[in-house]
């Protein structure tokens, strides 16, 4: 099976949020084990949304063979740190703690190579979509230093980033949510400096 979306039925549906930049969300796609994979996914705004899947991960074997996923949009940044840095499989297609969530259909429109690391470029297009949780939005700065912790994290073994700058970074992360962050936020980094450890 080619590396896109053979399904021409689906219907299109709207996001539930407005996407602008990179927004961060998780996506959970469904594996040869019956099971839902969870993961970090950028989504670029646009018309169409992107997103890139970089080297093997699931994900991206996830999208090439079924086509689809579950994006998921949440605040709880020990969720967050687990989808982007560790195999986190669920049973069901919808994190608790999803907020909002949107079944996509994926198409691979584009692929390359940078540092040494294959990627795959995304269309995501939007099929079914819920809010399950309105909140007013709060600006926490751990919450944020989580989110990009997790980033320098899934660089550590990229041959094509400094090993020393990246851990310099989570240091410095982590001294944001020691100082800004909340109880999930800084159980959130324990959790960053474990998976950080073994690499």
């Amino acid at each position: 099976m080619t590396e896109s979306n053979e399904s021409a039925t689906e219907n299109e549906a709207e996001w539930p949020v407005a996407l602008r930049g990179v927004t961060e969300s998780v996506v959970a796609t469904l594996g040869p084990n019956g099971l839902w994979n969870f993961a970090a996914l950028g989504l670029h705004a646009g018309d169409p949304v992107t997103a890139r899947t970089w080297g093997a991960t699931r994900t991206r074997r996830n999208f090439r063979e079924e086509g689809e996923g579950v994006v998921q949009f949440l605040a709880d940044p020990v969720v967050f740190a687990e989808s982007a840095l560790s195999i986190l499989e669920r049973s069901s297609s919808i994190h608790p703690a999803a907020d909002a969530w949107v079944r996509v259909a994926v198409e691979r429109v584009d692929g390359g190579e940078s540092g040494g690391t294959s990627w795959a470029e995304w269309e995501i297009t939007p099929t079914e979509s819920r809010v399950e949780t309105k909140r007013v939005p709060t600006t926490n700065r751990g919450y944020g230093a989580v989110i990009e912790a997790t980033v320098a994290a899934s660089r550590l073994d990229v041959d094509a980033y400094d090993t020393d700058e990246l851990r310099d970074r989570l240091d410095y992360f982590s001294a944001v949510v020691d100082t800004c962050g909340g109880e999930r936020e800084r159980e959130a980094m324990r959790r960053v400096r474990e998976y950080t450890d073994e690499l």
